[in-house]
């Protein structure tokens, strides 16, 4: 299933911004659960259930997503006409409602993948395939490298243009026309620190958060202390999921377009373990990839998510198994 982009959609940018923001989401209804953390938190999980007998696909949302994101709604309008069951677990503070603790959500953010990869794990007989988009992939493939032999409670696992180099996708956006995009992140991530500092006084500085201009200056005063990391390189090299994609022991695909203008081409790892995939079409910009004659369909990526899938574990698409309601 070889990528190639519409004649009509020329360029890295276009190619990311019209099927985001111009192509027609497929309806989907959404059942959702709330589920309590260990540390007093909550995060949001919003549900499409399947035909008993069939898989569970989890989708990790990118920076400032949800489970209306239009790459969420694609994919699980797939799962839907499979009668497969999916679940998009929400970043905290990413659901529409303000999380309760100080911390928020990051790159590396293995730890959260792991929680909510093994609740639903406990809780589907059935087969679980794991993806993750933008900053949800690199994540989703942080914890796929440091779990190793850990991870194998997926069968397959899929990264859909992950900044798999934080620093050099940092530089990537913090000049040109890719300041549309940092701005944008920043509109919505401002707001939200703002409410935290009313909540948590003194968490970090607000001045220098109102003076950040790109997300080198905002990790560097939120994401990076909040987390864990001493600064924003620190959080950018250690976070990075290009140093695991040599650990990782269970079939996963990494895509990403060359010309992505979150992470240009020149910058995509060229090596793997042997269980990764690596995907790099020369176009379809930062989960964009749409395909068909104007005004174009975003139906490529969940096609290609799930062939990637069935062909990795082939018994597993076929295995029984529903996914049993829980007590969240």
């Amino acid at each position: 299933m070889h990528y190639r982009a519409p004649a009509w959609l020329p360029g890295g940018h276009l190619q990311t911004i019209y099927p985001a923001t111009c192509v027609a989401k497929p309806p989907v209804a959404y059942r959702r659960e709330r589920w309590s953390s260990s540390d007093g938190d909550f995060i949001d999980v919003d549900f499409v259930d399947g035909q008993p007998g069939k898989p569970l696909v989890v989708l990790f949302h990118g920076l400032e997503g949800s489970s209306n994101s239009h790459y969420a709604r694609s994919l699980m309008a797939a799962l839907r006409a499979r009668g497969w069951s999916g679940a998009v677990p929400h970043f905290r503070g990413c659901s529409g409602e303000a999380n309760l603790m100080p911390r928020f959500y990051h790159s590396g953010d293995a730890a959260e993948v792991d929680w909510v990869l093994r609740k639903l794990h406990a809780r589907a007989p059935g087969p679980l395939f794991a993806a993750g988009v933008s900053l949800g992939g690199n994540a989703l493939l942080r914890w796929l490298g440091e779990s190793g032999h850990g991870a194998d409670i997926v069968e397959a696992a899929c990264a859909v243009s992950a900044p798999l180099d934080l620093a050099r996708g940092g530089e990537a956006l913090s000049s040109g026309f890719n300041m549309l995009y940092t701005r944008m992140f920043l509109q919505t991530l401002k707001p939200k620190c703002l409410a935290k500092l009313e909540r948590y006084p003194g968490l970090f500085d607000r001045s220098a958060l109102m003076a950040a201009r790109d997300l080198y200056a905002f990790d560097n005063v939120v994401t990076a202390p909040l987390h864990g990391y001493k600064d924003t390189d620190d959080y950018w090299h250690r976070a990075s999921a290009r140093h695991v994609l040599h650990e990782i022991t269970v079939p996963t695909l990494v895509l990403n377009a060359r010309n992505d203008p979150f992470l240009p081409g020149r910058h995509l790892p060229q090596s793997a373990s042997k269980a990764v995939t690596l995907e790099y079409p020369d176009e379809g910009g930062h989960v964009g990839f749409a395909v068909g004659p104007f005004p174009g369909r975003i139906d490529w990526l969940p096609r290609r998510i799930l062939a990637f899938f069935d062909s990795a574990a082939p018994a597993a698409s076929r295995a029984p198994g529903a996914l049993e309601p829980c007590e969240a």
